[in-house]
């Protein structure tokens, strides 16, 4: 039964919010160790209790977050793309499996690159005037690379390709679009504020993973796709020049050929006069 007007436009509103609710605490489920002590360092009233989470995160984070948030970009993929009536369950832990190795592999790489990022600003930071303008230079770097982790699982799961690609393609999306990758940050950095701030982790718990998801293959779908279409355009312009060159290159053999049998039909004509 399809309902329509007012009633229509609120069934409609409600299934959004149990889908993205289902998907989210599916998320935080399968996540539920990296989200328990990076509670308790949230929560915890000394620095050093958070600094002391942090190593014990970065060894759970590649097993469970990200292959976690993999699943959940699958079933943000099939929404942006049309697909808004697939089963929430079957395509999370589908997508969990297949995109499973690929994003630990994936986690591994990123804790790794985040490593060596904190530790060269904290020794730069600690130098003099002169070296410390590198510690700013690893902030940006910090920057790029967690703008860079929303396209890692939006091409993850949307393209094949090697790990190694895949990390470095989203590396390079980033960096050659700058004004998407701006907006990306600003408006995923408003989601997580309001989300942390408001209602007392509620939204946490059931929208802040889903909806950051949605947007983010939202926002890399519209780059892909502006990508695609301007590479098209390329190449039918390179295959008009084809054509063009191939049609004047026939011509002037055309051109070559009658002006050879004028060439021997004269000389045919001279033969005969001087016979």
């Amino acid at each position: 039964m399809e309902f329509r007007g007012v009633m229509g436009g609120l069934y409609r509103i409600s299934e959004w919010i149990m889908r993205l609710s289902v998907i989210n605490l599916l998320w935080i489920l399968c996540s539920i160790p990296v989200f328990f002590f990076g509670f308790m360092g949230l929560v915890s009233q000394s620095p050093d209790a958070l600094m002391s989470t942090l190593p014990i995160l970065a060894i759970l984070t590649p097993f469970t977050l990200f292959p976690a948030t993999a699943a959940m970009f699958t079933v943000a993929r099939k929404w942006v793309t049309g697909e808004e009536d697939v089963p929430l369950l079957k395509t999370f832990f589908r997508g969990y499996k297949e995109n499973y190795v690929q994003s630990m592999v994936g986690g591994l790489l990123y804790v790794l690159i985040y490593t060596i990022i904190i530790v060269n600003y904290f020794f730069y930071i600690k130098q003099g005037s002169t070296l410390k303008v590198l510690a700013v230079l690893f902030i940006a770097f910090t920057v790029i690379i967690t703008i860079s982790l929303f396209n890692f699982f939006s091409i993850m799961v949307h393209l094949h390709m090697k790990i190694l690609q895949i990390v470095k393609n989203s590396i390079l999306i980033t960096i050659g679009n700058p004004i998407n990758s701006i907006v990306m940050l600003l408006c995923n950095g408003v989601i997580v504020y309001v989300c942390l701030t408001k209602l007392n982790f509620f939204l946490v718990v059931f929208f802040m993973g889903s909806i950051m998801a949605t947007f983010s293959f939202w926002q890399f779908n519209r780059s892909f796709t502006k990508l695609q279409m301007k590479q098209q355009e390329l190449e039918e312009k390179e295959q008009q020049k084809l054509a063009e060159a191939q049609a004047e290159e026939a011509e002037n053999e055309a051109e070559d050929t009658t002006a050879e049998k004028e060439s021997d039909k004269h000389k045919s004509d001279e033969n005969e006069k001087n016979r």
